[in-house]
């Protein structure tokens, strides 16, 4: 990067939901170098999971600007002003959406200056891998967040004849925190839920009883339920069956409670963090906090539990209520980017992180001449029954040129647009938490 540009990166980030800004503001932070003045700029994708304020202030991550955009008002704001508005992008979004930007933003910047195009995942891949790595293809950087995920990315890359370049080994953005010592007054069980694992009443039944019976048996620990989000709230995957709403009603112990927060704290007080394979796992074995992730409903690729095989945190209720506390593998540990060198610190390692990132950013923007145009592996050649799809649910068209009557607002929505978006987004949350459920029961019969 040139000396001027060391004190001085302007980075934009677009996100779908809270967990994914959280995940693109701090990695936009760990990109920019030490000594650099950073200006964010964040900008909301519009849709079912964009982020309420009491989500963003959850969060806890600030820019210098914030607004909610539609996928073409982002695009505009990308491409109308100066032409060195930004130096780096992060699209922290659902793979459809990187990919629609990437065509957009492709269309619209041709060759020469744009920004360096980032992106990645908010935590661990154990679906869609294909899927969701060749929709995000075409970025400058692909970020893997562990040893682990860089090897399996660009085996996928190089198995299709894409170009694997991007693929950038860093870390997680949020791991931190001091490192547990033990002894909690009184020990702290925690149980991190996720909104859609597993995603079956009986399942999810199942685990809150379990969790209830075990604040039941060892009155002298505090057992917390971790909640993601409030009821009407979304967040990166649907929860058609909060556990908050499963909870009403029942006879819960003194010693169990439900929490929200952020999670960093909520590991602050923790003895045993307790998942199905939730990312909070990898916080807290960062941490070396005892980790627990659950056998109960099987080990399977459906629940993402199979991501732990080899850990040595797989684990039942059954155990955990007789007194089982699990001793991580420090060899997977390490090939997970978490406690690399056996300390929350990784004796620098994972401070050390990003500087392969940060390098390749600052040569990208040094290059004379600009940066080629945006080179995706799905085109209107190599996928024309798939690609056209993805764009159009982003009121694009097949050569990433906004579709017409798409949604651009000039300037925010009038009090009425507001009142109609949020009521069609109470619907939509509606269908999904009470509607869709009974749909399924009944096709169960």
């Amino acid at each position: 990067m040139p000396a001027s540009a060391t004190k001085s990166l302007r980075v934009a980030v677009l996100a779908d939901s809270d967990t994914r800004w959280k995940w693109g503001a701090l990695t936009a932070q760990r990109l920019a170098p030490a000594d650099a003045e950073v200006r964010t700029d964040g900008y909301l994708l519009r849709g079912r999971a964009t982020p309420t304020a009491r989500q963003l202030q959850e969060v806890g991550v600030q820019a210098d600007s914030l607004r909610e955009v539609t996928g073409v008002e982002f695009l505009r704001a990308m491409t109308e002003g100066p032409e060195d508005r930004y130096d780096v992008l992060v699209l922290a979004l659902v793979g459809g959406g990187v990919q629609a930007m990437l065509h957009g933003l492709r269309g619209a910047w041709g060759a020469g200056r744009r920004p360096v195009v980032v992106t990645g995942y908010v935590g661990v891949v154990y679906e869609k891998l294909a899927d969701g790595l060749l929709l995000r293809h075409g970025a400058d950087l692909v970020l893997a967040n562990s040893r682990h995920d860089a090897d399996r990315f660009r085996a996928v890359y190089e198995g299709v004849g894409a170009d694997a370049s991007s693929v950038t080994e860093v870390a997680l953005p949020f791991l931190g925190g001091a490192p547990y010592t033990g002894g909690h007054d009184p020990f702290t069980v925690v149980f991190a839920a996720q909104p859609s694992v597993p995603d079956s009443r009986k399942d999810r039944t199942y685990l809150l009883n379990r969790l209830i019976q075990h604040a039941r048996k060892h009155p002298d620990r505090e057992v917390l339920l971790k909640l993601r989000s409030k009821p009407g709230e979304h967040t990166t995957h649907i929860e058609e069956l909060p556990y908050q709403k499963l909870a009403q009603g029942m006879d819960l112990p003194a010693n169990f409670s439900l929490v929200y927060g952020h999670m960093g704290e909520v590991l602050d007080r923790t003895d045993l963090l307790v998942t199905v394979s939730s990312t909070a796992a990898l916080e807290a074995l960062h941490r070396r906090v005892p980790t627990v992730v659950l056998t109960d409903l099987g080990v399977r690729e459906v629940l993402g539990n199979h991501h732990f095989t080899g850990s040595g945190c797989l684990a039942s209720w059954d155990q955990l209520d007789a007194g089982h506390r699990p001793v991580p593998d420090e060899e997977w540990v390490a090939r997970q980017g978490v406690a690399a060198g056996g300390t929350p610190s990784g004796g620098g390692s994972y401070e050390k992180a990003f500087d392969g990132a940060r390098e390749r950013i600052a040569a990208l923007l040094e290059r004379p001449g600009g940066l080629p145009p945006l080179n995706p592996y799905y085109t209107p050649e190599t996928a024309p029954g798939y690609l056209p799809g993805i764009l159009a649910r982003h009121h694009l068209g097949p050569d990433g040129t906004p579709l017409p009557g798409a949604p651009a607002a000039d300037k925010a929505p009038g009090p009425v647009r507001q009142i109609v978006r949020r009521a069609a987004r109470g619907a939509y949350r509606h269908g999904v938490q009470r509607v869709a459920p009974v749909i399924r029961r009944m096709g169960e019969l």
